[in-house]
């Protein structure tokens, strides 16, 4: 629950001095006794709650309102162009009810007016790096889930803080923002479901609890797409059973839904209860690594989408060698001018992270879906990860890999000397004159979620 969900007095911490107080109003207006900051936090349970989420806010534009301080007032979108999507859009673009993941033509329409700015994703990565650090600084119970949120475990870290998790959480958020300039959310819980719906309550730069005694309540009157795992269609056919808040699964029994919804009915069920034993993993793997762009306009023809997926592989290739992984699965994907996505893949018979095998195989089965068919996207990932020592080996059935596995690495090592554009092959010289203006066909490149 949120500050102003009680009007009892409960124990309070204050976000900006960081002083504790045994009793204060919980409802809105109430202050620091000690600094008068209104940045206050209180609930019952806030000194024993040790499971946090915390979510930096509109990470990419806070990230480019940092480095550009004449953007802070005004809405600024990160994403493609105008046949591209919104990856974020600050407080100020959302009061025009903007959001992510929004066509972008969507959001210039709501919002003519509003910056746009392509996604510089290794700045991104390099400042959730850095974010990363400063939470592996109070515990070493650190879960990623993206490149700029993650749940931490501070259970028995009091001892080492000499202060409760709450304060550690507030003490760590306050240095994000001074050292990197970025605002961040946390949410307070005893499980990590739990955490993970508290930190979408307070944005931004907000803090929320949810305890055991007012887990169920809380979630009683909450849509049913609370809980993680309940999409589109199936939201649909719970809607159609009339399921539509937490509260009604609350009502039934785990079985009768296993038996209705399969297996996420166990979900269903015992998160409808506030349960969740799924512990903070700081080993938890990525599941996929993918990269991908959206066309200014649609292409159909393989002369037209060979160089841009052969950029994409490239870029991918980059990835998985910066992430120290390769996989043995590749996925490509597409999507049509009428928005229907088709998803390919080929199991490779090892894991690899060369560019050159990524794009053959993309390749083979690009050429498999041009039919005619114009398409606004392509995209090309690899998923069964596994770790680089295994990946590319010499195989009899292709007796040509050894040789383009060292001529990628002597392009990977002139690249890591001189920059990515010291060196490239021929099939990238086409895009490479389309960038110089020779011609406009080839888009930039947007990267695909992990």
């Amino acid at each position: 629950m949120t500050e102003s969900d009680v009007s009892t007095r409960l124990p309070a911490i204050c976000r900006s001095c960081f002083s504790w107080h045994e009793s204060l109003p919980s409802a809105d207006g109430a202050r620091c006794p000690r600094c008068g900051s209104p940045r206050v936090s209180t609930h019952p349970e806030i000194r024993s709650l040790s499971i946090a989420h915390i979510d930096c806010d509109a990470f990419y534009a806070t990230v480019e309102k940092r480095d550009n301080p004449e953007l802070l007032s005004k809405p600024v979108i990160v994403g493609g162009g105008k046949r591209g999507v919104v990856s974020a859009a600050c407080y100020v673009a959302r009061t025009y009810g903007i959001r992510s993941a929004m066509p972008m033509f969507k959001a210039l329409k709501a919002c003519p007016h509003a910056v746009v700015i392509k996604p510089d994703m290794q700045k991104y990565s390099r400042i959730g790096k850095q974010i990363r650090e400063l939470m592996q600084s109070v515990t070493p119970l650190v879960e990623p889930i993206s490149i700029d949120e993650a749940f931490l475990d501070l259970g028995g870290t009091e001892r080492l803080h000499h202060a409760p998790p709450a304060e550690t959480l507030c003490r760590l958020v306050a240095r994000i923002e001074a050292e990197i300039g970025v605002t961040a959310s946390i949410g307070l819980s005893y499980n990590k479901f739990l955490a993970k719906v508290a930190s979408d309550l307070d944005k931004p730069r907000g803090f929320a609890a949810i305890g055991r005694e007012d887990a169920r309540a809380f979630l009683r009157d909450r849509p049913v797409t609370t809980i993680w795992g309940v999409g589109k269609s199936l939201h649909e056919k719970l809607r159609r059973d009339g399921i539509e808040t937490v509260g009604h699964l609350q009502g039934m029994e785990e079985d009768a839904l296993i038996r209705r919804y399969g297996s996420i009915g166990t979900r269903l069920a015992r998160f409808a209860q506030g349960r969740d034993d799924r512990k903070v993993d700081p080993q938890s793997e990525t599941k996929s690594v993918s990269c991908e762009t959206t066309f200014s306009e649609d292409l159909r023809t393989l002369d037209q989408l060979d160089p841009i997926l052969w950029r994409l592989a490239e870029e991918l290739s980059g990835r998985l060698k910066t992430k120290a992984l390769s996989g043995r699965t590749i996925v490509l994907k597409l999507k049509t001018a009428d928005f229907k996505q088709i998803s390919r893949q080929v199991h490779q018979s090892g894991p690899t992270q060369m560019a050159d095998t990524l794009y053959r195989a993309g390749r083979r089965l690009l050429e498999r879906e041009l039919d005619g068919r114009a398409f606004r996207l392509i995209g090309i990932g690899v998923s069964d990860l596994a770790d680089p020592d295994g990946a590319d080996l010499p195989d009899l059935a292709d007796p040509g890999l050894g040789r383009r596995r060292k001529v990628e690495h002597a392009m990977d090592a002139v690249r890591a000397k001189l920059g990515q554009k010291a060196i490239t092959k021929g099939r990238g010289f086409k895009q490479e004159m389309e960038k110089q203006g020779v011609s406009s066909r080839l888009p930039e490149a947007e990267d695909g979620p992990d």
